[in-house]
């Protein structure tokens, strides 16, 4: 096993542990996290002319955007629900508009996009995301 490959699988490991471990609250927060990362990456990738490297991470990106779209609850009642599933729907557009058209603007705008949403997510009080986790140990309960 080379070490590519070794640090491949322990970093493998180390990402199923912590979400063996997380609060749903946390699981969100890793979402978000990813959805950074691979957008990031698509921007290196679209940097250096890589159309296969740029494609991958826009596909990945867009998965998790979906991931998070799919947590959301009571978008009929909920106007937050709703403006945030009406925001990821015009992420995943930037995504694939960027994808595209090799549009480094529209990866800077989820990127934005995306972080903004993080901070808001992230600045949840420590008791109301403790509330979530005793109200329904499960992540898609919640609203990210």
């Amino acid at each position: 096993m080379n070490m590519h490959r070794a640090t491949q699988a322990y970093q493998q490991i180390n990402i199923s542990s912590e979400i063996e471990h997380a609060s749903p609250h946390r699981l969100i927060s890793m979402l978000f996290e990813g959805a950074l990362k691979q957008t990031a990456t698509a921007k290196g990738a679209l940097s250096r002319n890589d159309i296969e490297a740029r494609g991958l991470a826009i596909s990945r990106a867009i998965a998790i955007v979906g991931e998070l779209q799919a947590c959301l609850r009571d978008l009929e009642t909920n106007p937050v629900s709703a403006n945030l599933f009406a925001l990821y729907e015009y992420v995943l557009r930037c995504l694939i508009e960027a994808n595209l058209q090799g549009n480094v603007n529209k990866l800077d705008e989820v990127l934005n996009i995306l972080v903004e949403i993080k901070s808001g997510w992230d600045a949840i009080p420590e008791e109301q995301r403790t509330a979530i986790k005793k109200e329904n140990n499960n992540p898609s309960s919640v609203n990210p």
